[in-house]
């Protein structure tokens, strides 16, 4: 893989949140704009998740650490996925 990271995101929303949905169209255009895989998990279908983000959503998480929350910072998110 020639010194390549791999990297996995997660976004973390809730059904009915307009500024989740705002995150996963900027989390999609960073993400595929680089070929990081993605995915969105329902912080409310899971207890543990709900307890620790759910105060917070959207949350984004980069390789299972929380990397920021409410709004994608493209350019905060790009730095992180291309160390």
């Amino acid at each position: 893989m020639s010194g390549t990271v791999e990297h996995e995101v997660t976004l973390l929303v809730r059904q009915n949140c307009p500024a989740c949905e705002t995150a996963e169209a900027e989390l999609a255009g960073v993400c595929d704009e680089l070929g990081v895989p993605w995915e969105v998990s329902d912080v409310d279908a899971d207890a543990e998740l709900r307890a620790e983000f759910g105060d917070r959503v959207p949350v984004i998480l980069v390789d299972g650490a929380e990397h920021g929350f409410w709004k994608v910072e493209p350019q905060r998110l790009r730095s992180a996925l291309t160390r």
